[in-house]
């Protein structure tokens, strides 16, 4: 099924994006995207003005962050479909129509995959090794390969928009927008996409702090989506600890010098570290039961509406 133009909000959150911001809006609309929403988060170089020159509508956001505006922008929208990407000029509007089209095909939220055929230099190599480490530490945690979670160019249903429940305030809306696409169920499709480099903007990210906040981020959001990686992660590390601490304690009995203090904590931190990761195997046990409820109330649903 072919997306009606009409029927998608281009949601573009932006910060001080002015050399790019003008081009891009109007880029969409030559392509015949009408509904264009810029989210400015406060910028001071006249970005949401130029925005509104252009024709795009412009909503100012009342928190700070991507996250902040991407939430609240969400919140506007009323499409049956949101295409959002940054607006830095770096994702290409002639991309659109192949992001938006999986939406057609029964999927709920689609990521644009920049690693494959990003233009030379557009990409460093530390953040190339850093979006390789993360993508694979989600994997780990959350279940599900979906290439290139970081990447701010996706596609989404209004429903499956509206089932998220988003809090992330940073750079970190990306990483929770896939982790709740896992938690929901959601089919995700994967496209590649073109990626340019910035024009005339500079970038808000800083590669090691904020990859150390999307690693905890990710590791975070797992509590809900695979408690035995949360909770075991934690239980096998107090475990292991406590095996050290009883390793020394061993060595220092063997040369006739009793350690009771550290021989009480040895057994504490191995205790604690099993319970810790029963408790993860309880919860991980939890959570597929209620997948398997919901699963099955889904297939009722569907087969009453049939039966009308």
């Amino acid at each position: 099924m072919t997306i009606d133009r009409d029927a998608v909000t281009v949601l573009i959150p932006t910060l001080n994006e002015a050399p790019t911001i003008q081009g891009l809006v109007r880029e969409f609309s030559a392509l015949g995207y009408r509904r264009v929403l810029v989210v400015d988060g406060g910028s001071t170089d006249g970005t949401a003005a130029l925005a509104g020159e252009a024709g795009a509508e412009v909503l100012v956001q009342h928190g700070r962050g991507k996250g902040n505006a991407v939430i609240e922008a969400f919140r506007a929208v009323e499409t049956p479909y949101v295409l959002m990407l940054d607006g830095d000029g770096t994702y290409a509007p002639a991309d659109a129509d192949r992001m938006l089209a999986p939406l057609g095909e029964g999927v709920d939220q689609v990521i644009g995959d920049r690693l494959e055929h990003a233009e030379k230099g557009s990409i460093s190599r530390l953040n190339r090794v850093g979006n390789y480490l993360l993508n694979r530490l989600f994997r780990l945690a959350h279940g599900r390969y979906l290439a290139d979670i970081l990447s701010g160019y996706r596609a989404f249903t209004k429903a499956s928009v509206d089932q998220m429940n988003l809090a992330e305030q940073g750079f970190g809306i990306e990483t929770e927008l896939a982790a709740e696409a896992v938690r929901n169920g959601h089919a995700v499709g994967v496209v590649p996409i073109s990626y340019d480099r910035r024009a005339g903007t500079a970038t808000k990210l800083n590669p090691l702090r904020d990859g150390y906040r999307i690693a905890v981020t990710i590791y975070r959001l797992a509590r809900m989506n695979n408690p035995l990686f949360y909770f075991g992660l934690i239980g096998v590390t107090l475990a292991v600890a406590g095996l050290l601490v009883g390793a020394f304690v061993l060595w220092e009995w063997l040369g006739g010098i009793e350690r009771l203090p550290l021989t009480i904590l040895t057994v504490l931190l191995i205790v604690a570290g099993i319970q810790i990761f029963v408790f993860g195997l309880i919860g991980d046990m939890i959570l597929s039961f209620h997948r398997e409820t919901l699963a099955e109330i889904e297939a009722l649903k569907r087969l009453q509406e049939r039966a009308k």
